[in-house]
């Protein structure tokens, strides 16, 4: 637990608006719903953390963030931790998946990703386990061939939080398969609506339930060279882990 002692008069100020937040703004029995399975991932809540400006509290304020730091961004965290594990990896996704974009994404990225994400207006994921393993990128198996001016992406990810509600996902591929560990790896956006894309609400984990964890197969996905985030085989040097 963070001391309040600890913080800023801003990351106090936080607490207490996140604390609120939580009061105020989100259904007493939504939890509840979420357990029973009525609720497959909760997008009206992370709409609403949206709205409210509570997504991606670090990232700066031009592309919808608060521009805060890691000590403000846990706090909130802290606060949000009462509702449980699904919801609270709901509100955390944003970060992870924005790390990549802010860090390394283009302006054009950053423009139809990032900042509709923080907004709540676009769902994210991180497609990263594979069936193989756990969260292992320099083991992923998951293929991206390049073909001109387009990649083609085939394998399958596993235990992704918000799967089955994603609009668009972060995905570990292997491009170099003879490189060095940290030279194999390559990140890119695909979108959920690609041909070739086949997410599916799989795993009703206990405390977890309603969180969207899921499956994706990526059957021949054709995803274009612009949607690469980073450089091509860096993907362990610029990696959100």
């Amino acid at each position: 637990m963070l001391q309040d002692i600890l913080l800023t008069d801003t990351e106090r100020a936080l607490k207490d608006e996140v604390r609120a937040f939580v009061r105020d703004e989100v259904p007493a029995d939504l939890l509840m719903q979420m357990d029973r399975d009525e609720v497959e991932y909760p997008e009206a809540y992370v709409k609403a953390l949206g709205e409210h400006n509570l997504l991606g509290l670090r990232f700066p304020k031009a592309y919808g963030g608060r521009g805060l730091n890691w000590t403000a961004e846990i706090a909130a965290l802290e606060e949000i931790g009462v509702l449980g594990m699904a919801l609270g990896c709901a509100f955390s996704m944003p970060s992870i998946v924005g790390e990549a974009l802010c860090t390394f994404g283009t302006d054009e990225q950053r423009e139809r990703f990032l900042k509709p994400m923080l907004k709540g207006d676009l769902i994210a994921a991180e497609a990263l386990t594979e069936p193989r393993g756990g969260s292992d990128f320099f083991g992923a198996t998951t293929r991206a061939e390049r073909n001109g001016d387009h990649f083609i992406v085939r394998g399958q990810k596993r235990f992704v939080v918000g799967a089955a509600r994603a609009d668009f996902f972060v995905v570990y591929c292997c491009t170099n398969p003879e490189g060095k560990s940290h030279e194999r790896i390559s990140l890119f956006i695909v979108e959920a609506d690609r041909d070739g894309v086949e997410a599916k609400y799989l795993y009703h984990l206990m405390g977890t339930r309603g969180g969207g964890t899921g499956r994706i197969l990526f059957n021949d996905v054709k995803v274009p060279a612009s949607n690469l985030v980073g450089e091509l085989n860096a993907g362990g040097t610029s990696s959100t882990r």
